[in-house]
């Protein structure tokens, strides 16, 4: 076994080294062979200095692709170098690394493809704005409505997957906001997909790139993609 923490950042660099070094520790402490990987999206912080400062495997885009590339570029990365799963892990330091041993004992409990890390299921630490949790219950009845999937936390994007996963997701990820779009390829493919409640933190740095502003233009955008992406054959 061997599992890649893909780690998106874009000008994170106020956060990165405590994400990176939870990763480690939790690696150490649990003996779970855990790699950072984080993608660098053509930060114009320290973000990549201070990742690599921190022990984290660094890819530096050249250019600018959102966190669905970013997220891409670690799975390719992940199946080049011959690791077994990934997990998505935020670079703003709300995904308590703390959990990870908990979804990979549930992966391999119930033989699933996904694990998806929910903060609706405990209701307790983070659970984001009254309009961003409007938004993400759109998304999960949409989920459900089209896949029979039920997620809580549709756009979670703390996800633990297998290389067969991993090898479908390498191909084949959504660009923009992929978390709820990545659930209908989920099940296009048959996968199996299931929630395990996390306690998220709040952001300890940066800027989310959603906003009061684009919200809507966020959830028009994305319900487009999830109805198109649950639209294509196989």
């Amino acid at each position: 076994m061997k599992i890649a923490a893909v780690i998106p950042a874009y000008n994170e660099q106020d956060s990165i080294r405590h994400v990176v070094e939870g990763i480690r520790r939790i690696a150490k402490e649990s003996g779970i062979p855990l790699i950072p990987v984080v993608v660098n999206d053509l930060s114009t912080d320290h973000t990549a200095e201070v990742a690599e400062n921190a022990g984290a495997v660094v890819l530096s885009l050249p250019v600018n692709l959102g966190i669905g590339g970013a997220v891409q570029t670690g799975f390719i990365y992940a199946r080049a170098h011959g690791f077994t799963h990934a997990i998505q892990v935020d670079g703003d330091g709300q995904h308590p690394p703390e959990a990870i041993p908990a979804m990979l004992r549930k992966m391999e409990e119930e033989e699933l493809d996904v694990v998806i890390g929910s903060r609706f299921i405990s209701g307790e630490g983070f659970q984001s704005s009254a309009l961003r949790r409007l938004g993400i219950r759109w998304f999960s009845a949409l989920a459900r409505l089209l896949t029979g999937y039920r997620v809580l936390d549709s756009t979670s994007g703390f996800r633990l997957v297998n290389l067969r996963t991993l090898n479908i997701l390498a191909e084949e990820y959504p660009d923009d906001y992929p978390e709820p779009e990545a659930i209908s390829i989920y099940a296009r493919h048959g996968l199996k997909v299931a929630e395990i409640p996390v306690i998220m933190n709040v952001r300890r740095g940066g800027e989310s790139s959603i906003n009061s502003l684009n919200a809507f233009y966020y959830m028009w955008k994305v319900t487009l993609g999830v109805v198109f992406s649950h639209l294509r054959k196989h």
